[in-house]
């Protein structure tokens, strides 16, 4: 008929093969076998540790770990391979974890893994070892078996620690919420995750940074704010060498900065400067305390004696762990005293105000000063006047 071509044989076999790469001869997408075998083993792999089923989880693989998760209350986990290297019947796992925590986390904590695999002779894949990825920190469960206590607003995890020790932190953790709450608002999740790992060492493994950079530093806050603008899995991460040093005082202190942390991540940007976001938590955690300013601030004081008052507020790089010591003491002492100032001068309300405000910014640049006019009604120049002067006449 008019209108038509005959294709030959030959010719559809050739545009069949053309096809296959893209779609597939059939039509359909192109599948990786070996990727989805890798999958669904994985799959069934979280199914197992979900069902706290010990058996099921052997047959995937490697039983380790599966008793260090036994405590973990968990909501949800699974897996995503994002890329399998392999070589005849080994391969290489690049995986997504996910997991939720029962009662505490909004969203899911992610991490990136590294699995490797070996196929037997019934083309059957397993899973042989089950580690961090490459620049990715450890989970706590990694370092050893986890025990588990809740307190009333809190769940603390450790690594080589008592149940009695566990309390402990839940205690701390228990009253710094509602501390938090009194100051900031309720408008948060009223809650806090503790993680105690065993070592120093083992709480620079969970950053995935150097134990040199935390040494001195008695715990950590870790989280991310998610695309709807909440804060979807905060944890607070202690180190136990420096956290064993302070007193009863100090130590709740420590926990309300940090819980302080959790509460306002969702209001926290990259346009908030680390004078305000510290400094904030550490006004809450002396809040309602009886510490003198001097004794909460000594190096601040110690400079001031000496006639040396600050130029201006510290710039992030003063808040670098791994330095001058005195020097990150005053930076966070700085932002201490010029969140009491606000606190003081224009009334806790406004200083709530204007934390929000400045995270609220989309970029660093004009935040501060926005926040400081419509907020507060001054300049950053007169502020830092102000705070200057308020330094002298309160450390003096």
């Amino acid at each position: 008929m008019a209108g038509r071509r005959r294709v030959s044989g030959a010719s559809v076999t050739v545009l069949c093969l053309l096809l296959v790469a893209l779609a597939g001869c059939g039509g359909g997408p192109a599948v990786d076998a070996v990727r989805a075998q890798v999958q669904s083993l994985l799959d069934r792999r979280a199914e197992a540790v979900l069902d706290r089923d010990a058996a099921a989880y052997a047959r995937t693989g490697t039983r380790a770990g599966f008793d260090n998760l036994r405590a973990v209350p968990l909501a949800d986990w699974s897996y995503r391979v994002t890329a399998l290297d392999r070589t005849g019947d080994t391969a290489t796992a690049s995986v997504r974890l996910s997991y939720r925590v029962e009662g505490h986390d909004r969203s899911p904590v992610t991490t990136a893994r590294s699995l490797a695999l070996s196929r037997d002779r019934d083309g059957r894949w397993s899973v042989d070892s089950d580690r961090p990825a490459t620049k990715s920190g450890q989970q706590l469960w990694d370092q050893g078996p986890v025990r588990a206590v809740r307190g009333e607003r809190s769940l603390v995890l450790g690594v080589g620690r008592s149940d009695g020790k566990l309390r402990d932190y839940a205690g701390l953790a228990d009253r710094a919420v509602p501390a938090v709450s009194d100051a900031w608002g309720p408008r948060w999740a009223r809650s806090v995750v503790v993680l105690v790992p065993e070592t120093l060492e083992d709480m620079a493994g969970l950053l995935g940074s150097p134990a040199s950079s935390y040494r001195g530093i008695a715990a950590v806050t870790t989280g991310a704010t998610d695309t709807d603008g909440r804060a979807p899995a905060d944890r607070v991460i202690v180190n136990p060498d420096a956290f064993g040093l302070l007193g009863d005082s100090g130590r709740q202190v420590v926990l309300t900065h940090e819980t302080t942390h959790v509460a306002t991540r969702a209001h926290t940007s990259a346009a908030t400067p680390l004078w305000l976001s510290e400094g904030f938590a550490d006004w809450v955690g002396y809040r309602g305390g009886d510490r003198a300013p001097a004794e909460v601030a000594p190096e601040l004081a110690h400079a001031v004696g000496r006639g040396e008052v600050p130029t201006g507020l510290p710039d992030d790089e003063d808040f670098g762990f791994s330095g001058d010591a005195d020097r990150l003491a005053r930076a966070y002492e700085s932002g201490w005293l010029a969140c009491r100032l606000i606190a003081d001068h224009w009334g806790e309300d406004r200083l709530g105000a204007f934390y929000r405000a400045v995270g609220a910014h989309e970029h660093r640049e004009g935040a501060v000063e926005d926040a400081m006019r419509q907020v507060l009604d001054t300049t950053p120049e007169d502020f830092t006047a102000q705070w200057q002067e308020y330094v002298k006449a309160t450390l003096n």
